[in-house]
């Protein structure tokens, strides 16, 4: 779902002969653009990028009923008093390889008192979801075989694909993202299946790095009619809503 490898694109959809084909082979270029410069980013700019998303958790769009909830002195120098988020239930994952490190994000989330939901891939692409109580509790789940990466998961029960209708926020991997909301995901439609089950007023945030998230004369992504939109993004630079 969210490795460095493209195993999980699927080959057989960029068939010359399928009518969305330069729509999906645009994509898959665009897929391993943003891969390898991923690639490029030192492994300690991308913990620095980890610690500044974190610092962004106050100006995510929390839902006005769970905004009420917030805490912490709004005059902090640096902004990273931790908000109260007893009793809110985020959904979001856990970043690998070259993705921005999600983990300093989850930590304050679980440190401020959410419940936070994680991906549960099962055999490979179901849609399920695990409550993360703690980072010690993930564990990898690298599959066998070269470059079938796999993100860590906290061994815990399997909710179901309608558990994601009990969180407030979702928070998205991507590897770009548009101002209309269209995301480039990894080619295997996990997000696309699981967002049917989202609440309607529950905010989805894609997280990527500055450049992933294009700029609004820029081209638009391609989007298929199973591409569900995004309403914003977070990025080590801030967050951004499209709406």
């Amino acid at each position: 779902m969210t490795d460095d490898h493209d195993d999980h694109v699927d080959e057989a959809a960029a068939d010359a002969t399928a009518p969305d084909a330069d729509r999906v082979v645009r994509k898959r270029r665009l897929r391993h653009e943003a891969i390898a410069r991923r690639k490029a980013v030192p492994a300690g700019e991308r913990a620095e990028a980890g610690a500044r998303l974190a610092a962004r958790m106050r100006d995510l769009p929390w839902p006005a009923d769970v905004r009420e909830t917030l805490t912490g002195d709004d005059d902090d120098e640096d902004g990273t008093a931790a908000p109260a988020l007893d009793g809110v239930t985020v959904a979001a994952y856990v970043s690998m390889g070259s993705e921005v490190e999600l983990r300093p994000l989850l930590a304050a989330m679980l440190d401020a008192g959410a419940r936070v939901l994680v991906p549960l891939l099962g055999s490979g692409l179901e849609v399920g979801w695990g409550e993360l109580r703690g980072l010690a509790d993930l564990h990898a789940m690298d599959a066998p075989g070269p470059g079938r990466l796999r993100p860590d998961e906290p061994q815990v029960a399997t909710l179901p694909p309608e558990a994601l209708g009990e969180a407030s926020l979702v928070v998205v991997p991507t590897l770009a993202v548009d101002r209309s909301g269209t995301r480039l995901g990894r080619g295997g439609g996990w997000y696309d299946r699981a967002l049917e089950h989202r609440a309607p007023d529950a905010p989805v945030v894609a997280v990527c790095w500055p450049w992933e998230l294009l700029d609004a004369d820029a081209e638009p992504l391609p989007r298929e009619p199973h591409d569900l939109p995004v309403d914003g993004a977070l990025t080590p630079d801030g967050v951004t809503m499209f709406v």
